[in-house]
């Protein structure tokens, strides 16, 4: 018995290349919340690194300080030099200034690098969902010249 290769229907293939539209979508979709949160966090970063310069050298800086649930003091700043930073895993190391400055621009650069990776994938991915689009819109077009076997 020879085996016969069986071509998709156009119906078929339609349905196919939607199921591939939705799923890039999706995964378009959630790249795209990672590129946000790492562009939040950067940002984040980049201000802290410009409160810290501005910290530097004040010997009666004051700050709000968070104590949770929406409420803040003001707290007078005693060593502006002497800054907890968390590595991850609920750890923090006492840094100095200077030092918290650097291990945050390095952070900031590895962040940029993410984002641009992140970015690339999304545009990769955004060129096969068009691809994708396009040729549903082929079978679309093909499927309204068509008979539909109704009388």
């Amino acid at each position: 018995m020879a085996s016969k290769e069986s071509t998709p229907t156009p119906e078929e293939e339609f349905q196919a290349l939607q199921m591939y539209l939705n799923e890039f979508n999706q995964q378009i979709e959630l790249f795209s919340r990672q590129f946000q949160f790492i562009e939040q966090a950067r940002m984040e970063m980049i201000t802290s690194i410009e409160t810290l310069r501005g910290l530097k050298d004040t010997t009666d800086a004051v700050s709000l300080l968070p104590l949770g649930g929406g409420a803040a003091i003001l707290a007078k700043v005693i060593d502006p030099n002497s800054v907890l930073v968390s590595i991850g895993s609920d750890i923090s190391v006492r840094k100095t200034n200077d030092e918290t400055v650097s291990f945050m621009e390095e952070r900031i650069t590895e962040m940029e690098a993410q984002g641009k990776r992140l970015a690339e994938t999304i545009q990769k991915l955004q060129a096969q969902a068009a691809e994708v689009g396009g040729r549903l819109e082929q079978l679309y077009q093909a499927g309204q010249g068509q008979p539909t076997g109704r009388s």
